[in-house]
C-alpha cells in the first residue's frame, strides 16, 4: 500500500484543525489554518511555486475585494442599519424574521451570487441579533443556509452553476434551472426554517420584535454606498439579460464588484478607512485555499472517485452523492471542473447537470468548508463581533438539512 501524498495528509489536518480550532492555549483563526496548509505543501515541494502562483484565482480575489469595499462602506455609513429596517420592519416575530431572511436572501443570492450576499448580509445579521437580543448563531446559520440553498436555482447564483451553464451545452440555462430546481429549492428553504426551529427552539420566542428607525452616521457615504449597490444590481441584471438573449457579448462577474465599488473609492473622503476595514484575512484564506486545493488536485487522489463505476455515473443518486462528498474535500468549483467533463463524455442529460448543480451547491450546507460563502460569513462575524460558528455547531444543523436537501432534489429530478 502506497503512502498517502503529502497534500492529502495536509488537507486532513486542515479539516481537523478547523474542527477543533484550538491546541492548548493557542486558538487558530480559519485563515491561519489554511495559510499554514498552503505553506506546508510549498515547503515540501508538493506543488511548484510557479504552479501555486498560477493557481490563485485573481478574479475571485478582486471580486471579493470590491464587495468587501461596498460592505465596509455600508457599515461605516450606517446604511446597513437603514437596509435592515426597510427589509425586515414588517416582521412581527422571530418566526417571521427567519422566514423573511431565508426567502429574501435566498432569492437575492440567485441574482447577485451567494458570496455577494455573504459579504453584505453578515453585518446585517449581527446588527439584527444585537437589536433584538437574538442569538447571533441562529441568524448566521439562517444566512448561510439561505444563500447556499437559494443560489441553487439560478445559473448565476454561484460560480459552479455558472461553470455548468457555460460548459454544459445547455440550450437555455435559466429555463433549465428554473424547470428542475426552482420548486425543490423553495421546499428546501422551508426545510431550513423547520430544522433551525427544532434545534433552536428557545430562540423562537413569541415576543414582538421592535424595529427602530436609526439615523445615518454619514449621509454622504450612505449615498455613495447606495449608488454602489444600485450599480451591482444593474450590472447583475445586465449580465442575466445578456445570457438570456444569447447576445454573444458577456463580461466577467469580477467587473460587477469592481465597477460597483468605484463610487466609494473615487468620491469618498473615507476611502482609506474603508480600505483598512476590508477583510484582508479572508482574501488570504482564499489565496491559500487555491494553493492547497491545487496541490491536492495534482495528486490525482480524488479524480478516480468521480469517474469510478461508469455504469451508474449519470444516475441521479450517484451525481448528487459524489457532488456533496467530493465538494467537502476539494471544494465545489474544482469538483465541478473535474466531474463535468466526465458527465458530458457519458452523455449526461440536462436533468443530470441540474443534479450536479444542486449537489455541488447544497454541499455548502453540510460542513463549513463546503462553500466559500460559509467562510466569508464566519470570518466576517469573527472580525466584526467576535461571534462565530464552530465546525460542530454548523454540522449539527447542516447534516440533517443536507440530507433533506438531497432527498428533495432527488425526488423532484426523478419525477420531472
Amino acid at each position: 500500500m502506497e503512502p498517502l501524498p503529502v497534500p492529502i495528509i495536509v488537507l486532513a489536518l486542515v479539516f481537523l484543525l478547523i474542527a477543533i480550532r484550538q491546541i492548548g492555549n493557542i486558538r487558530f483563526e480559519i485563515w491561519q489554518i489554511m495559510l499554514l496548509g498552503a505553506i506546508v505543501v510549498l515547503l515540501t515541494k508538493s506543488i511548484p511555486f510557479a504552479t501555486a502562483w498560477n493557481a490563485i484565482n485573481i478574479d475571485v480575489l478582486l471580486f471579493l475585494f470590491g464587495m468587501f469595499v461596498i460592505g465596509a462602506a455600508l457599515e461605516e455609513s450606517g446604511y446597513i442599519s437603514r437596509l435592515s429596517y426597510r427589509l425586515f420592519r414588517d416582521a412581527p416575530s422571530m418566526d417571521s424574521l427567519i422566514v423573511r431572511i431565508l426567502f429574501f436572501m435566498g432569492f437575492a443570492s440567485a441574482l447577485l451570487m451567494n458570496d455577494t450576499l455573504a459579504i453584505i448580509g453578515t453585518p446585517l445579521m449581527i446588527l439584527l441579533a444585537k437589536k433584538h437580543k437574538i442569538n447571533p448563531k441562529v441568524l448566521l446559520l439562517t444566512l448561510a443556509f439561505a444563500i447556499t440553498t437559494g443560489s441553487v436555482m439560478s445559473p448565476i447564483g454561484n460560480p459552479q452553476n455558472l461553470l455548468i451553464s457555460v460548459n454544459g451545452n445547455l440550450q437555455n440555462p435559466f429555463i433549465t434551472f428554473f424547470k428542475y430546481l426552482f420548486l425543490p429549492t423553495i421546499i428546501n428553504l422551508s426545510a431550513a426554517y423547520w430544522i433551525l426551529k427544532i434545534l433552536y427552539k428557545k430562540e423562537f420566542h413569541g415576543n414582538k420584535l421592535q424595529h427602530i428607525y436609526e439615523p445615518l452616521k454619514d449621509k454622504g457615504l450612505a449615498t455613495l454606498s447606495k449608488y454602489s449597490l444600485v450599480l451591482v444590481i444593474l450590472l447583475a441584471a445586465l449580465k442575466t439579460t445578456l445570457s438570456l438573449l444569447h447576445s454573444g457579448f458577456d463580461f466577467n462577474v469580477t467587473y460587477i464588484a469592481l465597477i460597483g465599488c468605484l463610487p466609494i473609492l473615487i468620491f469618498s473622503t473615507k476611502r482609506s478607512k474603508i480600505i483598512n476595514k476590508v477583510d484582508w484575512y479572508t482574501l488570504i484564506f482564499f489565496a491559500a485555499m487555491f494553493v492547497l486545493m491545487k496541490s491536492v488536485w495534482l495528486t490525482g487522489f480524488f479524480q478516480g472517485y468521480a469517474g469510478s463505476g461508469t455504469s451508474g455515473i449519470t444516475s441521479l443518486h450517484s451525481v448528487l452523492g459524489i457532488s456533496v462528498l467530493l465538494s467537502q474535500l476539494i471544494s465545489n468549483v474544482p469538483m465541478v471542473a473535474l466531474y463535468l467533463p466526465v458527465l458530458m463524455h457519458a452523455g449526461a442529460s440536462s436533468k443530470v447537470l441540474a443534479a450536479l448543480a444542486a449537489g455541488s451547491t447544497v454541499a455548502g450546507n453540510l460542513l463549513i468548508l463546503g462553500a466559500a460563502s460559509n467562510i466569508i460569513i464566519i470570518q466576517t462575524a469573527e472580525k466584526k463581533s467576535k461571534e462565530t460558528l464552530t465546525f460542530f455547531e454548523f454540522a449539527k444543523a447542516g447534516i440533517p438539512l443536507t440530507l433533506v436537501n438531497i432527498t428533495v432534489y432527488w425526488f423532484f429530478l426523478k419525477v420531472l
